[in-house]
C-alpha cells in the first residue's frame, strides 16, 4: 500500500518526481541498469534517470492529472496554469468579487492526500442542486457534463489529482446552506477538502463572512491571501 501511493504521487505532482526517486530507491531497492541506456549503473538502480529523464506520454484521461496536479502546467481549455482561477489574486483589476457576495471554493484532496473526481462530483451534485453557478472558468467546471447539475464525464471519475477547486460566487446570505452542505456530504467522500471563503473588506475593514461562522461552528484559521489593491488599472465598482 505504500509503494502505491508514493508511485502514484510521483505521477501527479513533477516537482516531487526526483525526491520520490530517491526515497524509492533506498525503501524498494528495485534494479532498473538497462532502463536508460546513459546510465552505466550495475548495481540497484537510484531511479532518478527513471523519473526525471523520462517523460511518459500519457494519453486522455490520464493527462487530466497532470494537469489538475502541477501548478506549472497550463490547462488547455482555460490557458491558465494550477487547479483553479485567479481568484481574489488580480481581483482589484478584473471585480470578480462584488461587495454583498463571497466566493466559495472547496479544494477537494487539499492538503496533500489527492482526490478522485468520483468524490468531487459527489459535491458539485449537492451544490448543483442549490442552485449555484461553478464559475466557468474553472478547469473543474469544463470536465463537467452539464455544470448545471454538477455530474463530471465518465471518463474522468476514476482520475486522481492532488486537488481539485470547485468555485463559485454567491450571495453572502447563501453562503450557510452551502457551508452546511459541504460539510454534510463531506462526511461521505474519501479524501480530504478545504473551503475558501473570498469576500471584499467592508468600508470599516472588518470581513462580512467572520459573524456568519461562530454560529455555524466552523474554524477559521488565520492565515489566508491578501489582495493589497496594487494592480492597474483598478476595477469599477458598481
Amino acid at each position: 500500500m505504500i509503494n502505491l501511493i508514493i508511485a502514484e504521487t510521483v505521477e501527479l505532482h513533477e516537482g516531487y518526481k526526483l525526491a520520490a526517486a530517491r526515497l524509492l530507491s533506498i525503501s524498494l531497492k528495485r534494479d532498473y541498469s538497462g532502463f536508460n541506456p546513459r546510465c552505466n549503473t550495475k548495481v540497484a538502480c537510484c531511479e532518478a534517470c527513471f523519473y526525471s529523464t523520462v517523460s511518459p506520454a500519457y494519453e486522455w484521461p490520464r493527462t487530466v492529472r497532470s494537469a489538475f496536479s502541477d501548478p506549472t502546467v497550463e490547462h488547455r481549455d482555460t490557458k491558465v496554469a494550477g487547479r483553479g482561477t485567479e481568484e481574489i489574486k488580480t481581483n482589484e483589476i478584473t471585480g470578480r468579487i462584488k461587495r454583498g457576495f463571497v466566493g466559495i471554493s472547496c479544494e477537494m484532496g487539499r492538503p496533500s492526500v489527492g482526490a478522485r473526481f468520483y468524490d468531487i462530483e459527489k459535491i458539485a451534485v449537492a451544490l448543483a442542486r442549490l442552485g449555484v453557478e461553478f464559475e466557468p472558468n474553472n478547469p473543474c467546471t469544463r470536465l463537467m457534463t452539464d455544470p448545471k447539475t454538477g455530474f463530471f464525464k465518465d471518463e474522468v471519475k476514476q482520475e486522481k489529482v492532488l486537488s481539485a477547486i470547485i468555485e463559485m460566487l454567491v450571495p453572502i446570505e447563501k453562503m450557510r446552506s452551502i457551508l452546511e452542505t459541504i460539510r454534510q456530504i463531506g462526511k461521505e467522500v474519501d479524501c480530504v477538502l478545504s473551503v475558501d471563503l473570498i469576500s471584499i473588506l467592508e468600508e470599516d475593514h472588518t470581513i462580512p463572512t467572520l459573524p456568519i461562522l461562530p454560529a455555524m461552528q466552523w474554524p477559521v484559521l488565520p492565515n489566508g491571501k491578501m489582495n493589497t489593491g496594487l494592480g492597474r488599472p483598478l476595477a469599477k465598482e458598481d
